[in-house]
Parts: structure tokens; sequence; C-alpha cells
């Protein structure tokens, strides 16, 4: 396999190398690189080498009320005060299912990140920006555009979240299941490469399920004025803290013996009863039906990612499933995807692993940090002046 700047490639594993770091003059690489992960929900920066992004924001419109453009931006001069200095506009997000939509204000975020967040003038530090895998190239181009041209930075690298999510592993070579907050994706990757016409995309994710679980709730014994009183971020708390995968969903759902209620305090003191829906809200991801949508549910798309993938790395592949993104935390959700698989691979002989990291709800950032802190990761920067010389579709060539 042709080797490609989208990664060291490494067949045992991610780990590093005595390569030579390129100089200073070519890649500016004295400082460690910035890292972006640009979520639905939160967008995660950090440097280099750290296990936990240093500064993480609600991915949001962000107003500049008096830092003016990108450079003026470094008056603010703590995370504190820039917060106090910025308006947020309810419900306007820049990013819609994984994809950025607005430009401006995604440019806003970033400055807010650099300069009042990180306080790390972007023109000395390369940039490791994640990448959805169902964005489109198009994308791509233009955020090599907006941090080279309108941020300076010296060197960038993008990279698909999947890959990113198997480095949190400590892996090149498997298949990446990410349910995030607005989208979800099954991603196999090989030895760094990631396979296209293997990456699927599921509308459901996060978002879909808050919503769900409050249409289910509206249809409970619960108090309906209490109900119809809850915000979005108590949904949103109440599914983090009292929902599960089932194992047997219609199993679950016929058997009332099977349920176990809890209760759960809103902030204005009304206390609300989750019976059957503590395992019904999570159940899209297997079955996206319930939600009217007709794509298979996650464990089936990541059979069909595995149908496409060459016969001899199956079995890496099968026995490297590794679980990325918010969604993935619900208990039960690791156990129920290997159940799921190997009832799909069960005339195969494949030995399913699925990998569940305690901390994967930031997978894609911390695997970001891991490989940009890789010697053997310094030859994958797309530089500055190659981007002046060639253009932002350059970048096609280097990245896959």
């Amino acid at each position: 396999m042709a080797t490609c700047r989208n990664s060291p490639q490494l067949r045992g594993g991610l780990r590093d190398t005595q390569s030579s770091l390129p100089a200073p003059s070519d890649f500016a690489m004295l400082k460690p690189a910035v890292v972006i992960d640009n979520g639905s929900s939160f967008t995660r920066a950090g440097f280099a080498g750290q296990k936990q992004p240093k500064f993480v924001l609600r991915t949001m419109f962000l107003h500049p009320c008096s830092a003016g453009t990108t450079r003026e931006a470094q008056q603010h001069h703590s995370t504190a005060e820039s917060m106090a200095g910025f308006a947020v506009a309810p419900r306007s997000y820049p990013l819609k299912q994984g994809i950025i939509e607005d430009w401006d204000s995604m440019e806003n975020l970033w400055s807010h990140l650099f300069f009042c967040g990180l306080r790390a003038p972007p023109e000395e530090q390369p940039v490791l920006m994640a990448d959805s895998p169902s964005c489109p190239s198009t994308n791509r181009e233009k955020v090599a555009e907006v941090l080279f041209e309108r941020f300076g930075v010296p060197a960038l690298h993008v990279a698909n979240t999947g890959f990113l999510s198997l480095c949190a592993y400590g892996r090149v070579t498997g298949l990446a299941v990410e349910a995030g907050a607005g989208v979800s994706h099954i991603t196999s990757v090989c030895l760094g490469q990631t396979c296209r016409e293997a990456t699927y995309r599921l509308g459901v994710a996060g978002g879909f399920l808050s919503s769900y679980l409050h249409s289910l709730l509206m249809d409970s014994p619960n108090e309906p004025s209490a109900l119809k009183a809850l915000k979005t971020k108590t949904v949103i708390q109440m599914k983090k803290q009292c929902c599960y995968v089932s194992m047997d969903y219609e199993g679950d759902l016929q058997n009332q013996g099977f349920h176990h209620p809890a209760r759960f305090q809103a902030p204005d003191g009304h206390c609300i009863t989750l019976d059957k829906e503590r395992f019904c809200c999570p159940e899209p991801l297997f079955q996206p039906e319930l939600l009217h949508q007709s794509s298979p549910g996650l464990h089936h798309l990541a059979w069909q990612s595995l149908q496409k993938v060459p016969d001899h790395t199956k079995g890496d592949m099968v026995g490297n499933i590794v679980l990325s993104g918010g969604s993935s935390m619900f208990p039960g959700f690791p156990e129920r995807m290997c159940l799921e698989l190997n009832a799909l691979f069960h005339d195969t002989g494949c030995q399913i692993q699925v990998l569940a990291n305690p901390e994967r709800g930031t997978a894609a950032w911390a695997g970001g940090s891991i490989a940009a802190s890789l010697t053997s990761f310094q030859q994958a920067w797309m530089a500055k002046g190659e981007y002046e010389e060639h253009g932002a579709e350059y970048m096609h060539r280097i990245f896959q």
C-alpha cells in the first residue's frame, strides 16, 4: 500500500520513531501543535501531547462585541473576561451534523479559542484540525484557506475523526464507531488510511435522542406541566444520568419486570420518573426506524463497512473496533454493539473485539493530541509555503 501523508504507516500500532524533525524554518515546529476538534455540540482545543483539551466551548455563534478583527482579538486577556465580552446568539450553530455551514461564525469561534482560551498566537504554532468523515472536500479547502490566510498558521494537518479515534486507542488499523451529538459515523481505517467507500453516516445522534426522550416522557404518567417546562439542557442531563442501552430491547419492552425506574429531580424541584424511557431513548442508534429513518442501525452499518475491506485485513479490523463520541457513553452500549456484531458474524469465525475507553467521549481530540506529538508525524504537515505555491486543492494530494 502506498504511503500517504495522512498518517505514519505503522503496522504494529501507533508508536513514535526516531525520524528527525523538519527544520524550524520549514514548519515552525518550535511550539507544540494546536489540536482542534469541532463537534456539533462542543469544540475542543488544546496542545499536542496533553491528555485533555485545555479549552472546551459550545459550538455556537459568538459575536465579538469588542474584539473586532481576528488579529485584534488578542486584546482579550483571560478566558473569563473574553466570555463576558461575547454575546451568545441562542440556537445559532455554525455546524450542522458535523459540517461547517457558517464560516464567519466558525472563524469567530476559532479566534476565541486561539486568543482567549489557549492564548496561543496562531502564527507560531501548527494546527491539527479534526475533520468529519462525511465532510465534503470543499470544506477541507475552506479550512485551509481560513487558517492559512486569516490566521497565518505555519502548518496544517486535517485528519479524519475516525482515524483520530483509533489513534486514541493506539491503533492505526481498525473500525471506528463514532456516535456524537449531531451525527454518527462508521469508518474503516487500514494502516492510517481511511477507506472512503467503507465509510457510513447515520443521522441519529445525541441531539435527536434528547428530543426523542422528551417526546417519550410526554406520553408517560408524569405531570405534563413539569415535562413541558423542561429545558433542553435538563433533558440532556437526564439522558446522561438515567438512560442505558438494553441488551434485549423487545424483551425488556414487553416484560415490565425488567424495567428499572429512576427518579430525576429537575432544577425547578419537580421529580420525574423514568421507566421504559430509560432504555427506549438510545435504542434508535440500533433501530433508526424508531425516529422514522430508513437507515440501518450502527451495528449493521459496521457490518456493511467491514464487508468492503480486503479479506486479508478483516481479521485486524474486527479485532479493533473502537468506540468514540458522547453518545457511545450510554451504559450497555459497548456490550450491545458487541452482541449485535457477533450475531452478524456468527458464521464467519471472526473474533469481534469492541474497545471502549472510559474517556471515549473525547477520543477524536485525544487521538489528535497523540498523533500530533509523535516525531514520525512531523513529516505529515502541509506547510504554509506549499499552500501559497499550490493552493488549497494541494491538500488532497497530501491528506486522504
